[in-house]
């Protein structure tokens, strides 16, 4: 195959648009500088207290359990380009705001306020997606999408910790002018992909939660993400606790970020050939598997190890729930779909460090496995429903 041929295979085909919605993706993660710090910033820069820093961390859960479905339901009632812009400009503002406040009570308001508006986009970005991109392309379409992300806040990551040394306020900054260039390209370059109100039923969010097959596949997404966050919440304790250095944790998971980086663009169009069911569920066992074999290692190399492993699984999963929600929904619930989706990861963040933090202080020889089969029980459940998601692909198409 030639390099032109190659090229057109991985990004060929795809319509305008979805190319403004792939840059302002990538341009709103290289300015994502807030909240990996935020932690840090509370307790060095607002000398606010471990205590309080989790209650204000924890509002921002909060905010991120209503943000998904309200705004799911926005991008299907007001539209998908309205709910992306002003999801964003509310982001800069709140951003700013949070910059400058010093009150603890500011400090839990702006952050249940961030929790609800930070990832507003996510519902409208998806059914933009699906709206725009043919059932065929939409796992390499999604799977690109979670490329720019990923390779845009790898290098947020190391430009935050940077930036962070000449004052946090910056931070802020940054977050808040990336977030409006985000909004204004959607808002100046992509059209309203929303069926128009006369050709679509009117739809509520019930309708979705009637839906025992989006329900199941959301179900076991919740459990894949018990496993999957742990990487953020329990990992790093458990690696110091071995007596390893912060340095170790960060090398493994710089191992992470640069295998989607260089993988997941190579894998993208070929997946996509395979059932998108049988693909997801492999991800599923692959990332249970790698966490399983943490309870195996204690040095940096061999975390490193275990993470390259979980993370081949993430490249596996990279897309194809965009496409199975995409392909689960009626046109005219896209939105609300997406967040219900949305919603299981946003569960995830609340539930994965209180269950991983008491199952390492109760069984930290056990944790591991059981986090493994939690992973392949994911991967069953997907099994089990692929040939209903099947089936209703079939009928969407």
């Amino acid at each position: 195959m030639s390099r032109t041929g190659f090229i057109q295979s991985k990004v060929g085909g795809l319509p305008r648009p979805f190319w403004v919605l792939f840059g302002g993706s990538f341009v709103n993660r290289l300015g994502t500088m807030v909240e990996p710090f935020i932690g840090i910033y509370l307790t060095q820069a607002r000398g606010v207290s471990l205590a309080t820093t989790g209650l204000v961390m924890t509002m921002f859960g909060v905010g991120s359990l209503l943000s998904q479905p309200v705004a799911g339901w926005l991008a299907d009632r007001l539209g998908r380009r309205v709910t992306l812009t002003g999801g964003m400009v509310a982001t800069a503002v709140t951003m700013i705001a949070l910059g400058y406040t010093t009150s603890v009570a500011g400090l839990v308001v702006g952050m249940l306020v961030l929790g609800i508006v930070v990832d507003a986009y996510r519902p409208a970005s998806q059914a933009i997606v699906a709206d725009l991109v043919p059932p065929e392309d939409r796992p390499r379409a999604f799977g690109l999408l979670f490329w720019a992300i990923n390779l845009g806040f790898s290098v947020a990551m190391v430009a935050g910790g940077w930036l962070a040394r000449s004052g946090f306020t910056v931070l802020f900054w940054v977050d808040a002018v990336t977030c409006l260039v985000f909004g204004l390209l959607v808002w100046r370059a992509i059209p309203e992909t929303r069926p128009a109100r006369e050709d679509a039923q009117p739809g509520r969010f019930a309708d979705v939660l009637r839906d025992r097959l989006m329900l199941a596949f959301v179900l076991g997404n919740l459990a894949y993400s018990l496993v999957y966050l742990q990487a953020y919440t329990t990992l790093p304790l458990a690696m110091t606790g071995q007596g390893l250095p912060t340095s170790a944790y960060g090398i493994a998971m710089a191992v992470n970020g640069l295998l989607i980086v260089v993988v997941q663009p190579l894998t993208n169009a070929w997946l996509a050939r395979f059932d998108p069911s049988r693909v997801l569920a492999s991800g599923f066992a692959l990332v249970g598997l790698g966490f399983a074999l943490t309870s195996l290692v204690s040095s940096a190399a061999g975390h490193a190890a275990t993470v390259a492993v979980w993370t081949l699984g993430e490249v596996l999963t990279a897309g194809i729930p965009g496409a199975i929600v995409a392909a689960l929904a009626p046109p005219h619930l896209r939105g609300r779909y997406s967040g219900l989706y949305g919603l299981s990861w946003s569960a995830g963040s609340l539930l994965a460090p209180l269950v991983g933090t008491r199952l390492l202080a109760a069984a930290p020889g056990l944790m591991w496995p059981l986090l493994g089969g939690l992973g392949l029980l994911a991967a069953a459940g997907q099994l089990l429903i692929g040939r209903a998601v099947r089936r209703r692909s079939a009928l969407a198409t």
